[in-house]
């Protein structure tokens, strides 16, 4: 006697719920889906799940090298907690470690300073150098437009040198 049998449930019952309680089992992943296809019925089937979605960024991704000083800060940053905490603990259980691990930790907090002014003079010298413009006043971007004037006057005047030398001089009132 089975389940369905023992629920009092119709054959054409258990029959009808059969795809469903297949379909909320995990899927078999070495099998193809194409072969899966005519498992399900259209009725049961849920819609396909996008594994990864994109979503766009909020902020500008830093730049290489501004990214690789401020990771080494963090890194550094961390280890010197560490080393403040086991100097702490090492001192209360009255340990020999204490003292060396003091020092190593007064170190460490000189060397964590330098990794948090690196990574702001990196910054800086990046948004020097390349002109990083968060203004609409920013000089840079004045600069840029005038480099981009000054080759469009040059590319008007050969257009006409050249338009000139194709005419044969003709048009023009004397020869340089």
């Amino acid at each position: 006697m089975g389940t369905a049998e023992r629920r009092g449930a119709t054959a054409a019952s258990v029959a009808e719920r059969s795809p469903v309680r297949r379909h909320r089992e995990a899927p078999d992943h070495d099998i193809p889906a194409d072969e899966r296809a005519g498992e399900f019925t259209d009725e049961f089937r849920q819609p396909e799940r996008q594994l990864w979605v994109e979503e766009p960024a909020r902020r500008r991704r830093l730049p290489d090298p501004v990214r690789t000083s401020a990771v080494r800060a963090v890194l550094i940053i961390s280890v010197t907690l560490i080393q403040a905490v086991v100097a702490f603990l090492c001192t209360m259980a009255g340990s020999w470690l204490a003292f060396p691990m003091v020092i190593s930790s007064v170190v460490s907090t000189i060397v964590a300073t330098w990794g948090v002014a690196d990574v702001w003079v990196t910054r800086q010298v990046w948004n020097q150098r390349y002109g990083v413009v968060s203004e609409p006043s920013s000089t840079a971007r004045a600069l840029r437009r005038e480099r981009r004037a000054r080759r469009r006057t040059e590319r008007v005047t050969r257009r006409e040198q050249a338009r000139t030398r194709r005419r044969g001089g003709a048009g023009q009132l004397s020869h340089p």
